[in-house]
């Protein structure tokens, strides 16, 4: 038996057009994107780019194509927003349940000089909107960047609130969406988000190597961009083009990745994202309820039914997440994830750091039985 309960590093099994995409694209189709001679092939890879950035659009709600920009994962995208719109001497605010991609680029920019006031969460992972409101009050803030959903503990914000607050004090809102782009509906106008950063390979069932920022077009016009050179377009000039979306989209993209993004797109469509999440959404509570009987652990995070995403953080009384880990999936087949989950603050937050925890994230292809026996497992391990 093997089951797979590592979504929230990655989706797997993806669906299989995504793998044809992607060898449809690197077979038959293999042209550079507007480096070409305008061929069939050349106006074919066109139309790859176009086609994923048009359904990213709808997905996210995003008034205009243009402002969907293609990165190769979610870190990239958070380093572009940050790094292009924070200069020395700004103040950014963020919480205390970010992940590195949050923390890391910002630590190297409080370095050079700019202001970063991490705001604590709750033991279970959420930001208290009254502690955001008197740091906001407190003093000029420039921006507030957090992550939507938590990949450790599956805690999700209240990002409407947290929006409304940001936008009455004139403030851009950044949005790590990692954990909750095809998890959840997300409309980026509904929202009021500057920036939403996401990855492909998560949620949205695409291959690793793809990701993407949803831009508000005021707020994409005044970041700079990260990276600079080849568009395929304006190639007279020596300066990077200032037109979206080649502005943020320097060098050659992910070709074949983008293809299988787009197929994985499509099967989001066909089955229906609210299927999928309320699919999802009985199997993490399944999950959850069974371990709640277990004696012998202890679980992180939400301890009720505050908002979340199928993600649970727990640890055995007597067993080390690792070792635990490892025999889970030695002898019983059973694919976890031990550690500190790149989220170091979150773990202190939640109060599992140092040693972290096992992270357990199903998905759309689990079933009621692979739950089931997990449970059982777990049971089992917790009794020795």
């Amino acid at each position: 038996m093997h089951i797979y309960l590592n979504n929230a590093a990655t989706t797997y099994p993806k669906p299989p057009a995504v793998a044809r995409a992607m060898a449809d694209f690197v077979e038959r189709g293999g042209a550079n994107l507007s480096r070409g001679s305008a061929s069939d092939r050349d106006l074919n890879s066109m139309n790859v780019v176009l086609n994923c950035r048009e359904a990213l659009c709808e997905f996210f709600g995003c008034e205009d194509s243009e402002f969907v920009t293609f990165t190769s994962n979610v870190t990239h995208s958070l380093n572009m927003v940050l790094k292009g719109y924070l200069r020395p001497g700004m103040r950014v605010l963020t919480t205390s349940m970010e992940h590195n991609s949050v923390t890391r680029p910002l630590r190297s920019l409080e370095a050079g000089g700019v202001e970063v006031v991490f705001i604590p969460c709750d033991d279970e992972g959420y930001l208290r909107t009254d502690d955001l409101a008197r740091e906001l009050a407190k003093k000029h803030t420039d921006l507030v960047v957090l992550s939507y959903a938590s990949n450790v503990c599956g805690a999700v914000q209240d990002v409407p609130a947290i929006s409304r607050l940001c936008a009455s004090d004139g403030v851009p809102l950044v949005l790590d969406a990692a954990q909750a782009a095809g998890h959840m509906a997300i409309d980026v106008r509904e929202l009021g988000c500057d920036a939403l950063c996401f990855t492909g390979h998560k949620g949205l069932f695409g291959p690793q190597g793809t990701g993407g920022v949803i831009w508000k077009p005021s707020f994409a016009h005044i970041c700079v961009p990260l990276m600079e050179g080849g568009t395929g377009s304006f190639s007279h000039e020596d300066v990077q083009p200032d037109a979206m979306p080649d502005k943020f989209e320097a060098g050659t993209p992910n070709m074949p990745g983008i293809a299988g993004l787009h197929a994985a797109l499509e099967f989001i469509c066909a089955e229906g994202l609210e299927n999928i999440v309320r699919r999802e959404h009985e199997l993490g509570a399944m999950l959850l309820n069974g371990l709640r009987e277990i004696e012998d652990i202890t679980i992180y995070g939400p301890r009720s039914d505050r908002p979340r995403v199928p993600v649970i953080a727990m640890n055995f009384h007597d067993i080390d997440n690792a070792r635990a880990a490892h025999i889970l999936s030695t002898r019983y087949g059973i694919e976890t994830r031990p550690g500190i989950h790149c989220s170091p603050i979150a773990h202190r937050t939640l109060g599992s750091f140092p040693q972290g925890a096992l992270r357990l994230s199903p998905g759309y292809f689990n079933t009621d039985e692979e739950i089931e026996y997990v449970i059982r497992t777990i049971r089992t391990l917790a009794d020795m």
